[in-house]
């Protein structure tokens, strides 16, 4: 694809939403997306991740949570910038994407529509995407299993309160392999990341079990010195 030197660079944002929700197969935990349908071209009809151009008067975060409510309703507690792409030949016309990642737990899931123009897919099975979106959910996903070794970010997926199981069922599912569940507990409890509540499950055949909540003085990543002023504390 040739583009004319003058053509404009027209800068975009994107955002890769990860949530939780049963696999419809097994039941267990998997991770899904919610992909948005093109009504226009290039690629009318496809799937594509949510997104839309950054507006003269937003900033970077500003407009991609922006584009995530007018497109999928979701306002999530966790929005992290991923990655910039910018290949010359991605896009009909010249466009940067700034690509941000969205992990959402059940409550903020549950505001996505389901339907023609928004689907939930299941991330390691999603159809063929626009532009280069495989390359990115791909990406994506890559940095989401690397992640879960050095960060907290698998609490983003959760609500207030959740059991140890529900953590570990997070970690099963993102890295796609069993973990041993005595061996998972002594690793947390090792760390400052999760605080035990006096609270405990109600209901179901099984024992109670006692309910965690995330440490509301450490974020899910670290940004360091990167770390917005006005982004509130995690609770």
């Amino acid at each position: 694809m040739t583009l004319s030197p003058e053509a404009p660079i027209r800068v975009a944002v994107s955002t890769v939403i990860v949530a939780l929700r049963p696999h419809p197969d097994t039941g267990a935990p998997a991770l899904w997306m919610p992909l948005v349908r093109r009504v226009a071209e290039p690629f009318e009809g496809s799937w594509a991740l949510p997104g839309g151009w950054v507006q003269p008067d937003e900033g970077l975060e500003d407009s991609a949570a922006a584009r995530l409510r007018e497109t999928t309703n979701v306002q999530p507690r966790y929005l992290e910038q991923l990655y910039a792409f910018g290949d010359v030949d991605r896009s009909p016309n010249r466009v940067v994407s700034i690509v941000y990642w969205a992990l959402v737990h059940p409550d903020e899931a549950n505001v996505v529509p389901d339907d023609w123009n928004v689907r939930w897919f299941l991330a390691d099975e999603h159809p063929p995407l626009a532009f280069d979106h495989d390359r990115i959910v791909a990406y994506a996903l890559w940095r989401l299993r690397n992640k879960m070794s050095y960060s907290r970010i698998a609490q983003a997926f959760l609500g207030d309160r959740f059991t140890l199981a529900e953590l570990r069922g997070v970690y099963e599912a993102v890295l796609g392999r069993a973990l041993d569940p005595a061996n998972f507990r002594r690793q947390v409890e090792k760390t400052d990341a999760v605080l035990p509540t006096d609270e405990t499950t109600s209901g179901g055949r099984h024992r109670p079990a006692r309910l965690y909540r995330s440490n509301p003085d450490l974020a899910y990543a670290d940004n360091g010195p990167l770390q917005p002023a006005t982004t509130p504390k995690h609770r």
